[in-house]
């Protein structure tokens, strides 16, 4: 279906990626029907510029350990950020821990269904509110990350990749491609997520499989290559964050505080670490105790 322009129309793409989607979408534990709304909330913290695989194990060992809110909120942060281990990006591990705390105080333990409750408690952005009420609760919202900004880009505006970071643009295209009742819009939200992450890939699409292909604005414009500003990918090595992990992994192996000697033996630079340890104390993921002992907070 085109539009009087001749371009593919959003409502042309639904019934295509919806039967993609039910023949190819992984089964993953938070998509489960019983999964509940904890699980996926807990699953949209973690998957965070984070790849499945490394979330699935510290997903189920953070559902054994603490499976309701209210589990997590009776213990110390420190101890959410001590089993986020190796995840990355640890201050998600004190945001939820604080969403936890905040569901318990304002809403009795339960997950709210309610999008503005959502959006209020801490750590929890658009993007994130609109995941956890669409993917538990079924609800028609605007699901626009990485992955469904580059679907929308491709296919309704005929370019190869959105732009660097969200705009208002890319929401108000989600927005206008959501099909209209709830249901069928939050089976969308997951299916066009779950086709950019499977076949509509940043580097090397794989057009040839694609359920839309023919209707897609950029195949049908030739795939004209990205024109757009030089995309960096992030460095890791020998950066501050990574002398942050080493400084984190060495408090979450201890049982209690950690004097600063062993926290210098873990990285060479003692600039660069002394920046770090600064950073993870103003970050409150990081407690300084007397006579230069630290601790993950209590």
């Amino acid at each position: 279906m085109l539009d009087q322009s001749g371009s593919p129309t959003a409502e042309a793409l639904h019934a295509p990626v919806l039967r993609w989607y039910d023949a190819n979408a992984r089964v993953l534990p938070w998509r489960e029907p019983d999964a509940g709304a904890w699980a996926v909330m807990v699953s949209e913290f973690m998957l965070q510029q984070t790849p499945v695989s490394r979330v699935l194990p510290a997903y189920e060992a953070w559902l054994e350990r603490w499976p309701k809110p209210v589990d997590l909120a009776v213990e110390p942060p420190g101890e959410a950020v001590r089993a986020w281990d190796r995840l990355g990006y640890p201050r998600r591990a004190l945001r939820l821990h604080a969403a936890a705390q905040a569901i318990v105080e304002r809403h009795g333990g339960d997950v709210p269904d309610d999008h503005a409750a959502l959006l209020a408690l801490p750590g929890v952005g658009t993007y994130t509110a609109a995941a956890i009420a669409s993917f538990a609760f079924g609800q028609r919202h605007a699901v626009v990350d990485t992955n469904v900004r580059r679907v929308l880009a491709r296919a309704l505006t005929g370019v190869a990749q959105p732009t660097i970071s969200p705009t208002a643009a890319d929401q108000r295209l989600a927005v206008s491609a959501l099909p209209a009742d709830e249901p069928t819009a939050a089976r969308w939200a997951v299916a066009s997520m779950e086709l950019g992450a499977l076949v509509c890939t940043a580097r090397t699409p794989r057009c040839g499989d694609c359920p839309i292909r023919s209707r897609c604005a950029w195949v049908l414009a030739g795939s004209p290559p990205y024109d757009g500003p030089p995309r960096r990918g992030q460095t890791y090595e020998g950066t501050d964050r990574q002398a942050r992990g080493r400084l984190l992994a060495v408090l979450r192996a201890a049982s209690g505080a950690v004097p600063k000697k062993t926290l210098d033996a873990s990285w060479p630079d003692a600039t660069q670490r002394d920046r770090a340890l600064d950073g993870l104390v103003a970050d409150g993921l990081v407690e300084p105790l007397g006579r230069n002992r630290y601790r993950l907070p209590s």
